[in-house]
């Protein structure tokens, strides 16, 4: 492990985790069943679970960890393996940049959902944002062994993708807060966004 490595796994995750509850305690609906989609270690999953003890929440992951904080599901990253509607609510963070589809796992994930689907991602939009972006997932998932083909998409990608599977932006926001400063003026910007997603009415 690299110096670097050792300073974002020991604080800078840590930071991440917490900002990123603090944001999704508030999006999941009252009493939703939900499934959190590439969970990985699932501490996210867990802090949730305490915070919001109303709602029946579970991960899955195409590679389970050993010593998740949370009971994780095997998928193949493809097929979510639950019926139509199974869940009220999803979660999907940093999850659709690493999918070799990422549009049919986002389709797979509004299949599964009745109610909400809330993402964390990023835009691709901005000076060097791909660069910066390449740097930060492999800096935070390469040692995880965490496939990194970089698909990011850019705004406008995303609302066409919405558009396709018939969603709507509920909310959205783009400051996030999850690194300190100084380092948020390098990686923070306007390249992470949080969002509520739902079904067109």
């Amino acid at each position: 492990m690299t110096a670097l490595e050792f300073i974002h796994g020991s604080y800078i995750h840590r930071r991440r985790v917490h900002k990123l509850c603090d944001a999704f305690e508030k999006l999941i609906p009252r009493n939703a069943r939900t499934l959190d989609i590439g969970c990985g270690d699932g501490w996210l999953t867990h802090l949730i679970a305490q915070r919001r003890p109303d709602i029946d929440i579970r991960g899955i992951d195409i590679m389970v960890r050993p010593g998740t904080h949370v009971p994780v599901t095997p998928f193949d990253g493809h097929t979510i393996p639950f019926a139509d509607k199974s869940f009220d609510a999803a979660m999907l963070v940093d999850v659709l940049h690493h999918a070799d589809d990422p549009f049919a796992l986002l389709r797979e994930a509004a299949r599964v959902t009745r109610q909400r689907l809330i993402i964390k991602d990023h835009f691709l939009k901005g000076l060097l944002a791909r660069e910066t972006l390449v740097f930060m997932d492999r800096l935070g998932n390469a040692r995880h062994q965490v496939v990194l083909p970089f698909n990011y998409w850019t705004p406008a990608q995303w609302t066409d993708a919405f558009d396709k599977l018939a969603l709507r932006v509920a909310s959205c926001e783009s400051k996030v807060n999850l690194y300190p400063w100084p380092l948020s003026i390098l990686f923070g910007r306007s390249l992470h966004f949080v969002a509520a997603i739902e079904p067109r009415a």
